[in-house]
């Protein structure tokens, strides 16, 4: 007798420009069932960025209210705005048997790592460093000092990679989406997952 399945959270991190937000969102538009999961922030939206849509745009007295009450799976504070991800939404999905892809940061997946919560973790590389510098230098979203943050924040993320099931690097995009869709097909087609 076939019993339906809870559904499975795919958490994907990666440093900041190594085309996570790109792979994620064409992702979730290929492969059928798949659900993001949309982070709340405090955070000013980036040109294109629409609320509701990339993420959550609230107050910082919203936020801390959230947090105290309990209300994300986890949250984090970068580059002094806050970011979250509401847990009510989440668990509902994955008891109706959906699929949620959740896209974090390495700290925020660390912290649902404790939770024991069964999720399969995917870690995007950019091919270098450098590559890396590039990519941020080419967004024009960031000063010279933000962007060396960053780079600082990469390498420290990159060196937590070893704690996630699947590493990707992100060469191609093509390749890459590729690579996502197959862990996704794999993970979906175990006969057992320890819950």
């Amino acid at each position: 007798m076939y019993m339906k399945k809870q559904g499975i959270l795919f958490i994907i991190s990666a440093p900041s420009g190594s085309g996570k937000t790109t792979l994620c969102t064409r992702l979730v538009e290929s492969v059928d069932s798949l659900y993001r999961s949309i982070s709340m922030t405090t955070r000013a939206p980036r040109p294109g960025e629409k609320d509701g849509m990339d993420y959550i745009f609230i107050e910082k007295q919203e936020f801390i209210k959230r947090q105290k009450k309990n209300e994300f799976l986890e949250w984090a504070k970068v580059f002094s705005e806050y970011y979250g991800t509401p847990k009510k939404h989440i668990l509902h999905m994955l008891k109706r048997g959906s699929d949620v892809l959740l896209s974090i940061d390495v700290q925020g997946a660390m912290k649902i790592k404790r939770l024991k919560l069964y999720a399969v973790y995917i870690f995007i590389l950019p091919p270098s460093l450098e590559m890396l510098r590039e990519r941020l230098v080419n967004r024009s979203t960031d000063s010279k000092e933000a962007i060396c943050e960053r780079l600082n924040i990469a390498k420290k993320e990159m060196a937590c990679s070893h704690k996630y099931d699947y590493v990707i690097i992100n060469n191609r995009l093509e390749s890459a989406l590729d690579s996502l869709r197959a862990i996704i097909v794999a993970e979906r087609c175990k006969v057992k997952r320890s819950h």
